[in-house]
């Protein structure tokens, strides 16, 4: 997937909205106000490790484990929690994954949500 079409499937879900709360250089995606994906759109200084645009997906600790354990392309979020964040450099992953992935990201901040609220977004 290119930069576009993340930024296209991200706001595809219900109820997301997109905001730069961190700069010009980075794009946050929230459900209800919180945040559940970060995508980068180059220009930091901070990416030594990688080449690439990545994205910041929060996940489940032990979800984050093994996705950094099964993919070079999946490291320590830069500038988030690393126990609950996962930086992806989505142009070296399968799209399927990254959609998965993306959704699942979605899904852990929606389960979070008031009950009365997250019933209309979570993905049956």
């Amino acid at each position: 997937m290119n930069i576009e079409q993340v930024r296209d499937f991200i706001l595809s879900l219900n109820g997301v909205t997109e905001d730069q709360p961190f700069g010009d250089d980075v794009i946050a995606f929230r459900l209800e106000g919180k945040i559940f994906a970060c995508l980068s759109l180059g220009g930091d200084m901070h990416d030594l490790e990688h080449e690439g645009l990545r994205m910041a997906l929060k996940l489940l600790p032990e979800r984050n484990e093994e996705l950094r354990a099964q993919y070079d392309a999946v490291t320590l979020a830069w500038h988030w929690n690393k126990k609950h964040w996962s930086d992806v450099y989505y142009e070296q992953i399968d799209d399927a994954l990254i959609k998965e992935w993306i959704r699942e990201s979605y899904q852990l901040v929606a389960s979070k949500l008031p009950k009365t609220i997250r019933q209309k977004y979570l993905i049956p």
